[in-house]
């Protein structure tokens, strides 16, 4: 039995294409999708027209991630003050982008889970974690919270929502976190997602790396009007697609609240960061 997990492509088409074209070719029984197709860059609906076309042909399966939720909230909630609104410039973007299509997802599931040909060793795949889907599963995460954060009775748990693609055993489950189709954060540029395969002695789970055409991804963010429509954040959202780091965490630390507070203009903010990182 082999199965195939990708997670976070972050409405990045180029690197979806590449990695759906790979797993057709593998040709494995059944594939997930983890979450976060969409949001944070700038082919939104091709992104989740593609995915829809594969689900009602091929079978493929969604999982809802942070951003799939956080979209819908856009959609049904608009923000309660003017700099909320600046916050969240992105991701008004991607729900008027995605328009009716938005309906597709609020049905999508949070966890899969699925035996091996045997009827045991037990596949657990959520986006985050068992609580909940922004909280992942990391490199970074201690040990005792780890432990709070994985399900019972399973052999392999999958995740992503980190955007690093790693794998471990911890308390007799193995992990392994996909990483990103989209926007990896591991300083490798290249889309990743995982395969699992069934064998003699349980599941083996791999990371595969895919090059893509990021020129052509480069030129959708600008020609999409994510940059010019997405508000001072959606520069940071760029710089770490260029950059394949996580950034937006550090701004947040260090500008958050300040910008919350009316201290200093969320585009100052922004030109700060950007001008005093490496």
């Amino acid at each position: 039995m082999r199965v195939a997990v990708f997670s976070d492509v972050q409405a990045n088409l180029q690197a979806m294409q590449v990695v759906v074209e790979d797993i057709l070719a593998w040709d494995p029984e059944l594939v997930v999708m983890n979450g976060d197709l969409v949001n944070r860059g700038p082919t939104n609906l091709p992104c989740l027209q593609l995915f829809e076309t594969l689900r009602r042909t091929r079978g493929w399966l969604p999982l809802r991630g942070n951003h799939e939720d956080w979209v819908l909230r856009c959609a049904e909630q608009p923000p309660k003050s003017e700099i909320e609104a600046q916050l969240r410039r992105f991701a008004d973007w991607s729900s008027r982008a995605l328009g009716d299509s938005l309906a597709l997802l609020r049905d999508w599931p949070d966890h899969l889970s699925f035996p091996g040909p045997g009827g045991e060793h037990w596949v657990h795949v959520t986006h985050g974690s068992m609580k909940g889907n922004r909280l992942g599963v990391s490199q970074r995460v201690a040990d005792r919270e780890l432990a709070e954060r994985l399900p019972e009775d399973v052999a392999l748990f999958v995740g992503g929502h980190t955007h690093k693609a790693w794998q471990r055993h911890f308390g007799g489950i193995d992990i392994i976190n996909v990483g990103s189709v989209g926007s990896p954060f591991d300083e490798d540029v290249r889309a990743s997602y995982g395969r699992l395969e069934y064998r003699t002695s349980g599941w083996h789970a791999e990371i595969v790396r895919l090059p893509y055409d990021r020129a052509a991804t480069e030129r959708e963010f600008g020609d999409s009007g994510f940059l010019d429509q997405g508000g001072p954040l959606a520069r940071i959202i760029f710089e770490e697609w260029k950059r394949a780091r996580m950034l937006i965490r550090f701004w947040s630390g260090t500008y958050q609240e300040a910008v919350l507070a009316g201290n200093i203009g969320l585009q100052e903010s922004v030109d700060r960061f950007l001008s005093g990182i490496d």
